[in-house]
């Protein structure tokens, strides 16, 4: 019954796509997040609906879409480039199987990506394409933040809506995933058209956002607790009424930490004492050995290069030993541990360029809408226009992906990459109607205005 009903509801999204092409693109956004072939029992994971919508928003776009206004950025030409660098260095992988495997995900997750501003033409589709992104992630935010409130959670316990930890539904890459989409659900309560901002939007966007932070406590993942306090760092800095923000984060801060788990508050205490935990005393191992192997391969070793480390390290705990208390030192042995890092993966796997070309595709997005941020700040009632507010928070959303990214292995999620396809195509799009808007011909009246005044006879004034 659950499959008929996935499939029913994902054929109902392509069917639609026949009359507009472009909802094929939302539903190959929905498909790669929520992933319904893993959520069915039976027939729904045998069909390969990722692909099918895959080709189908790019058969759609090829074939059917209208190309006027579509354009190319510097930063799609990045991802290009990161694409094809990718693709080498899979050629030369240290574990071709390994490497491949995660090939067959990873160039989708690129190549979409360097697809998806050229099908963003109007802000029509940008909006319909962040709502989808929103609903997409909030089927499992939901999910997981009913289950918090009933269970409790715990690290890797948390069972969303299918039973692997892998992927989006890995602890530590939900939580960074739930922050980020906290400034695009605030964006869309203020300047949706889709759904008009009413009180049934205002209510079900609180909720949602109640969901996303219930996430890092159901999950009981570290990354969360730091994307929570970037997200109330970002916001202080674009909220009207700063010391009152402060004030009511103060008063939430106090009221939501007695009802914590005793099991969440002693995990987060391993933030600021690594030595005690072998999972951020292996964190450390491993960033060191990656440096150390990046010195040797320069120009990285392929996709999970991780699994040729190998490293010894000590844990610290303190134990009651007869009523006294002992710090007792345990030495461990670990090899095949991943990179627990973005910023490691890119360096262990695609070397100094690739950790080079990654950076400079995020930077340049942070500084692209702050550049939009400025142009319509300055504008009379620019921070009020829908343009400022998608800037604002697709930039939140990318900071909080990077402080979460240094601390888990991200750095090809798609949930990312559809972030910085919305960038892309909001930058051309401003780019494009600005240019519009100074080419467009002018009435004859504004013309008259513009002509240069005659010249007065000095003696008569006339």
């Amino acid at each position: 019954m659950l499959d008929l009903a996935l499939l029913g509801f994902v054929a109902l999204f392509l069917l639609a796509g026949l009359k507009r092409p472009f909802i094929w693109v939302l539903a190959y956004i929905y498909i790669d997040i929520v992933i319904p072939q893993k959520i069915g029992w039976s027939l729904i994971s045998s069909i390969p609906l990722s692909l099918i919508s895959f080709v189908a928003a790019f058969g759609g776009w090829l074939l059917l879409d209208s190309k006027k206004g579509s354009s190319f950025t510097l930063r799609q030409g990045i991802i290009g480039f990161l694409l094809l660098y990718c693709a080498m260095t899979t050629l030369t992988a240290a574990y071709p199987e390994a490497a491949m495997t995660k090939w067959s995900w990873v160039w989708k997750a690129l190549l979409f990506a360097l697809f998806l501003p050229l099908a963003l033409r109007t802000r029509l589709r940008l909006e319909a394409t962040v709502l989808i992104y929103v609903l997409s992630l909030a089927a499992i935010l939901i999910d997981g933040g009913i289950k918090t409130l009933g269970s409790g959670g715990g690290y890797g316990e948390l069972a969303l809506l299918v039973k692997e930890n892998s992927g989006i539904y890995e602890s530590s890459i939900i939580s960074c995933a739930a922050i980020t989409v906290i400034p695009l659900i605030l964006w869309l309560t203020k300047h949706g058209t889709i759904f008009k901002p009413d009180k049934r939007v205002r209510l079900f966007a609180a909720g949602l956002i109640f969901a996303a932070l219930l996430i890092p406590v159901g999950t009981q993942a570290r990354t969360g607790l730091l994307c929570i306090a970037m997200l109330g760092a970002l916001l202080l800095r674009s909220v009207r009424h700063r010391f009152l923000f402060i004030g009511l984060a103060a008063i939430g801060v106090l009221v939501a930490i007695p009802l914590l788990p005793d099991s969440y508050t002693s995990r987060m205490d391993t933030i600021a004492d690594h030595d005690s935990d072998e999972s951020a005393s292996t964190r450390i191992a491993v960033w060191n050995w990656t440096i150390d192997y990046a010195k040797q391969h320069p120009l990285g070793g392929g996709f999970d290069s991780y699994l040729a480390n190998s490293f010894t390290y000590q844990t610290r705990s303190v134990r009651d030993v007869g009523g006294t208390t002992e710090v007792v030192y345990d030495t461990v042995t670990d090899k095949g541990r991943a990179f627990h890092s973005s910023y490691f993966e890119m360096l262990g796997e695609q070397g100094w360029p690739g950790l080079i070309i990654w950076l400079w595709l995020h930077l340049l997005g942070i500084w692209q809408m702050e550049k939009l941020r400025w142009l319509f700040g300055k504008r009379e009632g620019g921070k009020e226009s829908w343009q400022w507010g998608l800037a604002t928070s697709l930039q939140q959303s990318q900071i909080i992906y990077l402080v979460g990214a240094a601390f888990v292995g991200i750095a090809y999620q798609p949930f990312a990459y559809t972030i910085i396809g919305l960038q892309c195509a909001l930058w051309a799009y401003v780019k494009r109607v600005d240019k519009e808007s100074v080419d467009a011909p002018q009435p004859s009246y504004a013309r008259h205005l513009k002509q240069k005044p005659v010249a007065r006879h000095p003696s008569t004034g006339s």
